[in-house]
Order: structure tokens, then C-alpha cells, then sequence
């Protein structure tokens, strides 16, 4: 008798295996063809640009001084989430594959990516135990224009890595904002206003981490994080690939 589940699993595996001759790994910071990921040179300029103490206790952009316990941002802005990481500061070579992520359909950068935020932070999301990871959502109009959200990709390479559940359907973006790059800090609060919604069919759970590409001001997190708190999340934990600049 035939095992149907076994054979099925052997075409898969054979699928992978040629399409990964076909389209063999690249490092997502140069674009050279490396089938272990991220090349040698690549891996000491990012390095440099990995966080570590001493960093906010809240957001966890790098601080200057041991002693300081939270950078400038968060001593001067009320956060809604509970706390968060993220992997390296938002600068090249960093800034520029996140890009190529986002705007140029390198959506293979993202299991990559995902796969270093597991091995960056592993321990730390199995300390806060979330029950559900989210992506940050696009905006369907946005969504049909870049065909995918880079943050849902992110999430699901995660979820799938350390067994937890991932939602890409209860935390929607309603409204469709000005790119928060172009604004200022009172603008970027003010364009997310109503941006998030949670949809009916949600039924709250203790904990969620939220998961995006890039962290700069908050607000997004913030808005994604009141919203899901507003009904009736206790605990909103974030993970990034980058963050930028503290103070």
C-alpha cells in the first residue's frame, strides 16, 4: 500500500532541492550568490551594526552610557506595547537589503533575515511566551502594488521556526497612510490615527508579538499594540530586523 503522505513529503523535498539549484541563495546584503546565507564579508560589516549593551530597556535602540535606562525617545513618549528587540541598527548594509526586502521583490531575503532574528532572540521570545505572532499589516491597496507584506513573510519564517502560531488575518490596516519616512514625529502620530483594526472574528490572548521590518519612531508599533490592547491583549512584545539611532 502506498503512504501518500510519505511520497508527498519526498516531492517536496525534491522541489526544494532544484529550485535551490535553479535559484541558488544569495547573501541579502551584497546579492553575491552564497548558499550559506550571509558571505563572510558581509557577516563582519553587519556585526558591527548588531545590538548590544548597553540599549534601551523599553525599545532597545543602543544607548550611550551603561548607567542610562532608557534613550531619549521612550524618557519623552508614552509607549503602548510592553517591550521589544531588534536585531541591528538601521544602516547600511542593513538599510539597503531591508529595501531591496521591501521594494524590489527580494522576498527570498526574508527567510534569511527571519532566520537571524531566531538566532539573535530565540531565548528572549520564548522568555515572553507570546501565543500569537502578527505582522504588522499593508494596506490592501499597497498589498496589490508590492504583491506581498514583507513583515507577513518575516512572521510566518518565525512562527514556523519556533512553533508558534502566526495571525495574518485578525489585525487589519484599514486606512492607507502617507509613507511614515516623510513625515515628522507629531505628522507620523497624527497619519496613524484609525489606521488598525482588529476584526471581530479575534479572540484575545494573553500575549502577542508584533513582527515588522524596521523600527524608527514607534508610532506604528504603538498604533498596532493600543489597538489589540483596546481589546483586551495584556501583553504586546515587538521583534524588527532593525531599529534606528538612540539616544
Amino acid at each position: 500500500m502506498i503512504d501518500w503522505k510519505n511520497v508527498k513529503g519526498a516531492v517536496l523535498k525534491i522541489v526544494e532541492a532544484v529550485g535551490k539549484w535553479l535559484w541558488p541563495e544569495v547573501c541579502p546584503f551584497c546579492g553575491k550568490v552564497n548558499r550559506s546565507g550571509i558571505c563572510t564579508s558581509c557577516r563582519k560589516e553587519v556585526d558591527q551594526l548588531r545590538i548590544v549593551h548597553p540599549r534601551c530597556m523599553k525599545c532597545g535602540k543602543p544607548v550611550s552610557q551603561p548607567e542610562q535606562e532608557y534613550c531619549y525617545d521612550c524618557m519623552h513618549a508614552h509607549h503602548w506595547y510592553d517591550r521589544g528587540v531588534s536585531v541591528w541598527v538601521h544602516r547600511p548594509p542593513v538599510s539597503t537589503s531591508i529595501y531591496q526586502f521591501k521594494y524590489h521583490n527580494q522576498r527570498r531575503y526574508g527567510a534569511l533575515l527571519a532566520k537571524e532574528m531566531v538566532s539573535v532572540y530565540e531565548q528572549t521570545i520564548r522568555k515572553w511566551a507570546p501565543d500569537l505572532i502578527m505582522p504588522i499589516p499593508v494596506h490592501r491597496k499597497r498589498m496589490k502594488k508590492r504583491g506581498y507584506n514583507q513583515a507577513q513573510i518575516l512572521a510566518e519564517e518565525i512562527g514556523k521556526t519556533l512553533g508558534i502560531l502566526v495571525d495574518t488575518e485578525n489585525l487589519a490596516r484599514w486606512k492607507d497612510t502617507d509613507p511614515q519616512k516623510m513625515l515628522g514625529t507629531q505628522a507620523r502620530k497624527r497619519n496613524l490615527m484609525g489606521a488598525f483594526a482588529v476584526r471581530k472574528s479575534f479572540l484575545p490572548v494573553p500575549c502577542v508579538l508584533l513582527v515588522d521590518d524596521i523600527y524608527t519612531t514607534g508610532n506604528t508599533i504603538d498604533a498596532a499594540a493600543r489597538i489589540l490592547k483596546k481589546c483586551g491583549v495584556e501583553k504586546v512584545y515587538f521583534l524588527t530586523i532593525s531599529i534606528g539611532q538612540g539616544y
